[in-house]
């Protein structure tokens, strides 16, 4: 088994001793810009938008829907205030781990340190392919990118937030799709 879903796995079961389940309507603001993260979420059932404000408008950076693992990463690492927002973007029930109850499991032994770190390491090759999406300039290419690693992505989130993460308008996207 994956060391990074292992250690999810480990998580999850070890979960009623360690957070606690929160069902949070559609456009609930989980983590504003400014506030520093403390927890991690696992996304039970429903999805979830990262996203960083401009004056203008909002740009999507991250997603997540059913068995992903989300939050505003650097300001958990950190302990500093967060660039982002976390939302709902649909009914969604999540398994949230506070910071401090995380520590304590990770530290509980060396096999599950490896796993954190192995989890970590995921995630940051995640925010590497994230950087190369953006650095491609084919828009066509970047939505096949996007669904090489989450082919499911069309059934979870909703149009809209998919065209911003991709720094797409929707009708550019609706076009494509349909090409």
């Amino acid at each position: 088994m994956n060391p990074a879903k292992s250690f999810t796995a480990k998580l999850l079961d070890s979960f009623d001793e360690i957070g606690t389940t929160k069902v949070v309507a559609k456009g609930t603001i989980i983590l504003r810009e400014g506030e520093i993260e403390k927890n991690i979420y696992y996304i039970e059932t429903g999805a979830l938008r990262v996203f960083y404000l401009t004056e203008t408008e909002e740009k999507v950076i991250r997603l997540g829907y059913k068995g992903s693992i989300i939050n505003s990463l650097s300001s958990f690492l950190k302990e500093k205030p967060s660039e982002f927002f976390v939302e709902t973007i649909r009914k969604t029930t999540l398994k949230v781990i506070d910071k401090v109850a995380l520590q304590k499991l990770v530290s509980n032994d060396v096999e599950s340190m490896q796993q954190y770190i192995q989890l970590l390491e995921n995630l940051v090759t995640q925010q590497i392919d994230r950087e190369i999406d953006l650095l491609i300039t084919s828009p066509t290419e970047r939505l096949d990118r996007v669904l090489q690693r989450s082919p499911n992505l069309f059934q979870e989130i909703p149009l809209k937030y998919i065209a911003s993460y991709l720094r797409m308008q929707p009708e550019t996207l609706s076009r494509i799709r349909k090409s």
